[in-house]
């Protein structure tokens, strides 16, 4: 998160409240237009990571579109992003195909028995919208089972021996997503994997689709090697190739704005804050991690050690141990980093608990401008 001013942000912000920098946003946008011009890829952002529709603007001067995982995905893309729209999903209704069809540029079956109940739809498109298929290149990079896509018994992606004895009339490309929140070996490791079982394939191809989960913009990535694996692909195989990251667009852009209610004791110091584990940051929960915090350190290592939990009536709603210089006390703010992907996507109001206010910082005005706010209507309209 270097670069951003969080003093300034806590000082302007509202709690709980999104904020993400408009800076680090230009500057990973940046990182990932060089990736673009040297390889010839075509970037994609995937709206399931980051569906900040008020920044659109800024990003799709830089990228050339979306990937979506539903026709409310995609209609938003159509609709505020205005590039390409790339559509997938592990399986559709045929209402779905109705609504994906007028708006979608890519739409990628995961099974055969899709593509063909669907043909007599799509095959109308033909020319307007390529059809792909998703690939499941057994081939498992991942860390935590319930984001691993090449896990045992996956029901995503077709794996090589489904292909026996099946058409491929129609498919134009292939598409793999097998990563999550990686840098470039596990990618170029899954390549070469796909690349065994499935090159035989891609000579008839007009593109190939490398998934998401590429932490591009994070320290440490072998951009040189993205280069020079994408070229590979374009050249050896004369297609596109496309990539879909949603991590790599917001790495490091947003902060999440929490302010403390109270302080307990129960066999230790509990801080109970207006921002939530189960509400505002369910990846802790589910993944599970440990997301940094501002002038925050390890338990024990400062003065001052806290659990931090929400609001809700949850047990669970835990989101760890910090320890502090100083003593926590009611009407304290906290800045939660890296806050901007899978964060505002997944929110709930469970409990009714105050959904965040998105915000947007512009570091070279310090303006911090309330994009959008949320208040009980909000909540009631979810209901009935």
């Amino acid at each position: 998160m270097t670069g951003i001013d969080i003093d300034k942000i806590l000082e302007r912000s509202p709690s709980p409240a999104y904020v993400v920098d408009l800076g680090r946003l230009r500057h990973n946008l940046a990182i990932l237009d060089d990736v673009q011009k040297r390889s010839g890829a075509k970037i994609l952002m995937a709206l399931k990571a980051f569906s900040m529709w008020s920044v659109f603007p800024t990003i799709r001067e830089t990228l050339h579109g979306v990937c979506a995982s539903s026709p409310w995905e995609a209609r938003l893309g159509r609709e505020e992003f205005g590039r390409e729209v790339h559509s997938f999903a592990a399986a559709f209704k045929a209402s779905d195909i109705a609504e994906l069809l007028p708006i979608s540029n890519h739409l990628v079956f995961n099974s055969f028995n899709q593509l063909e109940r669907f043909r007599p739809l799509w095959e109308k498109e033909r020319g307007r919208v390529s059809i792909g298929l998703r690939v499941n290149p057994e081939h498992s990079e991942g860390h935590t089972p319930i984001y691993d896509p090449c896990a045992p018994a996956s029901r995503l992606g077709i794996p090589r021996a489904e292909f026996e004895g099946r058409s491929l009339a129609g498919v134009e490309g292939l598409h793999f997503h097998t990563l999550c929140e990686q840098l470039f070996e596990p990618l170029e490791r899954t390549a070469r994997a796909f690349e065994e079982k499935f090159g035989e394939f891609l000579p008839r191809m007009k593109w190939l689709n490398l998934g998401g989960g590429h932490h591009i913009t994070r320290e440490g990535y072998d951009i040189d090697g993205l280069v020079e694996l994408v070229t590979y692909f374009r050249e050896k195989y004369d297609l596109e190739v496309y990539l879909e990251p949603g991590e790599a667009i917001a790495i490091g852009t947003g902060i999440l704005v929490g302010e403390v209610l109270d302080v307990v004791h129960n066999e230790l110091d509990i801080a109970i804050l207006d921002v939530s584990a189960t509400c505002h940051m369910p990846d802790t929960l589910e993944m599970p991690y440990r997301p940094d915090i501002e002038g925050g350190f390890a338990p024990d290592e400062k003065a001052h050690t806290y659990r931090l939990g929400g609001p809700s009536c949850l047990a669970g709603d835990i989101i760890g141990d910090w320890s502090f210089d100083r003593p926590l006390h009611a009407g304290d703010r906290l800045a939660f980093l890296d806050m901007a992907h899978y964060t505002m996507v997944k929110t709930t109001t469970f409990n009714g608990i105050q959904h965040p206010a998105i915000c947007t910082f512009e570091p070279e005005t310090s303006e911090l401008r309330v994009v959008r706010s949320f208040g009980y209507e909000d909540f009631k309209a979810r209901l009935s």
